[in-house]
């Protein structure tokens, strides 16, 4: 089992910044990369950034690119979520998971979840 707790969420308004951080512990040694998703009131969880633990090769949604930044600090087994020029399209639950699949976008492909944090932009 691995176990994830997020932190760092908040109420900002548009064009602040935000760092979410995600602590892994347990059976961490069997997650190959770690994701960051989110889900918004009434619509499906949807793929933020993903970043493997070993080379650190990092993809992200069209919506982040350029805004966000995945990064992870392997001696700490955890993973950040650096968020920029946030948008009030932003405002959703965000959600670290991990895998041991490697890298990837979907949903169905991450084996634990941590318990969401709350990000609100106001405009």
């Amino acid at each position: 089992q691995v176990q994830l707790v997020e932190s760092g969420g908040g109420l900002v308004q548009a064009g602040d910044s935000l760092r979410l951080s995600c602590a892994a512990s347990g059976r961490t040694f069997s997650s190959a990369a770690m994701g960051w998703f989110r889900q918004a009131p009434g619509k499906e969880r949807e793929f933020v950034a993903t970043i493997s633990w070993s080379i650190g090769n990092t993809f992200y949604s069209n919506s982040v690119k350029d805004r966000f930044t995945i990064s992870r600090d392997n001696a700490k087994n955890t993973v950040y979520l650096q968020m920029n020029n946030l948008k009030p399209e932003d405002t959703a639950v965000y959600y670290c998971a991990a895998t041991s699949r490697g890298v990837s976008m979907a949903v169905s492909a991450y084996d634990y979840w941590g318990q969401g944090t709350q990000v609100t932009v106001s405009s």
